[in-house]
């Protein structure tokens, strides 16, 4: 996931870049742009929607009058597709299901804390199921458990 990027809002506001790819804001810029030009025709309400943008993987689901984005270059979309439902469901518990865009900008602190823990806990989280289930059984744990179990132990930290 070394290009991983998530956004919210509308206009993009609450950005974190996982990557190096846009150096600077003005770099950063129109690329958001091209993101809400491309979707926001779409009804991406009930379900994550997907698409392609200069070979970037986007994954975008609206909430309200919040628009949120994870992308990534070369992922595997189900992968990024569990890390955007991590993310709604991390933002609508720190938002206590006031999940808008008023609510969003005037926290971006907890928008923030959410996708840098969201992300440190997927990655140890799978890393030690994957580990301990071999472990155990021999068998081994495949990636959509894997994320399916990290997502349950980040909503879990996040209520404690």
């Amino acid at each position: 996931m070394d290009d991983l990027k998530i956004a919210l809002s509308k206009p993009l506001s609450v950005v974190k870049y996982y990557t190096d790819d846009w150096p600077t804001n003005a770099a950063k810029l129109p690329f958001e742009k091209n993101i809400f030009t491309k979707t926001v025709k779409t009804n991406a309400r009930i379900k994550a929607e997907i698409t392609m943008l200069e070979d970037n993987l986007i994954v975008y689901k609206f909430v309200h009058d919040l628009h949120l984005f994870v992308t990534g270059g070369d992922e595997n979309e189900l992968i990024l597709a569990n890390v955007l439902h991590g993310f709604h469901d991390a933002v609508t518990l720190l938002l206590r299901n006031n999940v808008d865009q008023r609510e969003a900008l005037e926290n971006p602190d907890l928008v923030l804390y959410a996708l840098t823990r969201l992300l440190m806990k997927y990655g140890n989280v799978i890393a030690v199921k994957v580990v301990t289930h071999s472990m155990d059984d021999g068998g081994s744990l495949t990636l959509g458990q894997a994320l399916a179990t990290a997502r349950e132990h980040f909503t879990r930290s996040l209520l404690s």
